[in-house]
C-alpha cells in the first residue's frame, strides 16, 4: 500500500515549535484516494491472518459476512472512523511511528472507543520512547468548536497519553509477540514517568472545506508545552468521498 502523498498535494509550514501540513485532493486525484482509503480499511477491522483463517475454514461468502459485521454502516460512525484511519496511515508511514489497528477490538461496531484516537511509540537512537498522542477529527466543514473538542482531549492528563490507552497497546503488542516493545512501554507507564518533551501531538482532520486558515490560527494560539503537529485533509466531496470508500469495501469483500 503506498503513501497518502500518492493522491494528495501537500504544503507545509513551520509555526513556532509546531508544524502545520495541507494535504488535498482534487478532481484528478480523488478516485485515487477512494481505492487508497478502501485498501487500508478491511486491516484495521480484523487482520489478513484471521479474515485467510475464515476463509479456509467457513468460505467466502462468510469471509465477506464476517468482515463486513465489524464495519459501521453509520453515517457518522463511518465519518469518525475513517478520519481515524487514514490519521493512522499517515502516522506509520510519514512519521514512522507504530500504531495499532484499534478498531479491531471494538465491542460494538457503531460506537466509539475509549482512550485517545492516536497511539503511536517509536524507538529512538540510545534506546528511549517517542510517544505519538492523537485526535482525529472527521467533518463536512471544520469549526472552532471541533478544534476546541479536539485540544481539551490532547491537554488531558498534562499532554501524556492516557493510562488506558497506554496499557491497551501494551497489553496488544505482547499479544501480537512484540514483547520487547511492549514491556518498553509499561516501564515508561510504571517506573519512569513520560515526559512531556517525549510526546508529539497529532491533531488531524479530515475535512470538506480548506481547513489551512482556521488551523493556523488556532496553532498560533496554542500555548502547552508539548509540541504539535497539526494535519489537515482536504477533499471537497467529502460526505461523496467516505460514502463511495465504503461502497468499495463492501463490495470488495463480496467478490473478491
Amino acid at each position: 500500500m503506498g503513501r497518502i502523498r500518492t493522491w494528495v498535494t501537500f504544503h507545509r509550514e513551520d509555526i513556532g515549535q509546531h508544524e502545520l501540513v495541507h494535504m488535498s485532493a482534487d478532481s484528478t486525484t480523488v478516485e485515487d484516494g477512494v481505492e487508497w482509503a478502501a485498501a487500508a480499511i478491511p486491516r484495521q477491522y480484523a487482520s489478513g491472518h484471521e479474515i485467510a483463517s475464515v476463509l479456509a475454514s467457513l468460505g467466502k461468502a462468510n469471509a465477506a459476512k464476517y468482515l463486513l459485521g465489524k464495519v459501521p454502516t453509520g453515517i457518522r460512525a463511518r465519518s469518525g472512523e475513517l478520519g481515524e484511519i487514514i490519521g493512522t496511515q499517515y502516522a506509520t508511514r510519514e512519521l514512522g511511528y507504530r500504531m495499532l489497528a484499534r478498531l479491531r477490538w471494538k465491542d460494538s461496531r457503531e460506537m466509539p472507543m475509549r482512550g485517545d484516537d492516536l497511539l503511536g511509540v517509536r524507538l529512538e537512537k540510545g534506546g528511549s520512547l517517542a510517544f505519538l498522542k492523537g485526535e482525529a477529527k472527521s467533518r463536512a466543514y471544520l469549526s472552532k468548536t471541533t478544534l476546541n473538542e479536539a485540544e481539551t482531549a490532547l491537554l488531558r492528563e498534562h499532554g501524556r497519553p492516557s493510562a488506558h490507552s497506554l496499557s491497551f497497546m501494551a497489553s496488544r503488542l505482547f499479544e501480537m509477540g512484540d514483547t520487547d516493545l511492549s514491556n518498553r512501554i509499561k516501564a515508561a507507564m510504571l517506573q519512569n514517568r513520560i515526559a512531556q518533551k517525549q510526546v508529539t501531538h497529532l491533531l488531524f482532520t479530515f475535512t470538506g472545506n480548506n481547513p489551512r486558515k482556521i488551523l493556523r490560527e488556532h496553532t498560533e494560539s496554542y500555548t502547552g508545552r508539548v509540541r504539535r503537529l497539526v494535519v489537515g485533509l482536504q477533499v471537497h466531496e467529502h460526505q461523496e468521498f467516505i460514502s463511495n470508500v465504503f461502497k468499495r469495501v463492501v463490495r470488495s469483500a463480496r467478490t473478491r
